[in-house]
């Protein structure tokens, strides 16, 4: 496969060394949400904001990118993009690609900048940068919000309820890696370079999104008494689980989740790491999205199906481990 065509290639300025985790935190809370891959989902955007406004005590919300995607409505990409500056915000490759001028810049054509691996299909891929032109068109409407955008971080590092934390969108090394996707952590072969990322930052998790599909991954690490942890949110603005209509966001806490939108978690040392369901009216955010991708269109070929059904995927899988 070529690397350096649109949608799949990785760019230069979208990366950075794992050992930039390694310094002091730029925050800590005994409460943290990241929420990856909001795509434009006005509604689970709602009810993240619902979730967040119960929780008690000292807590933070990081959007850690591509919250814009299905909003190619002028009205609908200015509510977004306002609504989730107004917390702590990563840009993912989308809102990187509609922070730059595309083919004209001296960034290169990097299509919708998705970096998508080999077994994702070119039909996959060409429509996801005709998407992400299309977003573009509205954008440009937006100055001082693609300046806000360009302006984000591609990464974050917390401390909360005792884990040092990095939150990024790709992987360790690049906002759109797909170094910490489902496909790549069950492959043994890949189990060296994950031990070096986490040895290179030094800390003891990474909260992730960008690859669309949940896993909570443990990895023994010699020497170290508790697994280091990959927390893969999937996405918050799609459905995650087969017959499943709710988003995820990745909730870590001194406290334990009082709720029955827990769908799957785990412990590690005082910290409390759960998925949480991102729950809406599905049928008010089928119309939404109809109204902007109706049949025909590239958003529809691509997402549709799993919008109404889910992907062929179940919470048991979303919780995977290795030991050596």
């Amino acid at each position: 496969m070529n690397s350096t065509e649109p949608g799949r290639s990785c760019p230069l300025h979208y990366r950075y060394p794992a050992t930039v985790f390694a310094g002091a935190p730029a925050a800590s809370c005994d409460t943290l949400y990241v929420v990856g891959g909001l795509y434009g989902n006005e509604p689970a955007l709602q009810a993240v904001l619902d979730l967040f406004a119960r929780e008690p005590g000292p807590k933070r919300l990081v959007f850690n990118g591509d919250f814009n995607w299905f909003n190619a409505d002028p009205a609908a990409f200015a509510r977004i993009n306002e609504q989730v500056l107004a917390f702590d915000a990563l840009r993912g490759n989308v809102e990187t690609e509609l922070a730059d001028d595309g083919v004209d810049s001296a960034n290169g054509d990097a299509g919708c900048g998705c970096a998508y691996p080999d077994w994702v299909g070119d039909d996959v891929v060409e429509r996801s940068n005709r998407i992400l032109g299309r977003l573009r068109d509205t954008a440009r409407g937006f100055a001082a919000l693609r300046q806000r955008l360009a302006a984000l971080p591609m990464w974050k590092r917390v401390d909360v309820a005792g884990l040092r934390l990095a939150i990024v969108h790709g992987d360790a090394e690049s906002l759109a890696g797909w170094g910490f996707a489902q496909e790549r952590l069950r492959d043994p072969a890949h189990q060296p370079q994950l031990r070096h990322w986490f040895e290179q930052a030094g800390v003891d998790a990474f909260a992730c999104s960008h690859t669309c599909l949940p896993v909570f991954h443990s990895l023994a690490m010699p020497g170290r008494p508790l697994a280091a942890l990959v927390l893969n949110n999937g996405a918050a603005g799609m459905p995650n689980f087969s017959g499943d209509s709710a988003g995820l966001l990745t909730r870590i806490a001194v406290t334990r989740f009082k709720g029955a939108q827990r769908r799957h978690g785990l412990r590690s040392g005082t910290a409390f790491i759960d998925a949480i369901a991102v729950e809406v009216d599905a049928a008010r955010w089928q119309a939404e999205f109809l109204a902007q991708w109706p049949a025909g269109s590239d958003g529809h070929a691509s997402y549709w199906q799993r919008i109404q059904q889910g992907p062929a995927f179940t919470p048991d899988q979303a919780l995977t481990t290795s030991e050596d």
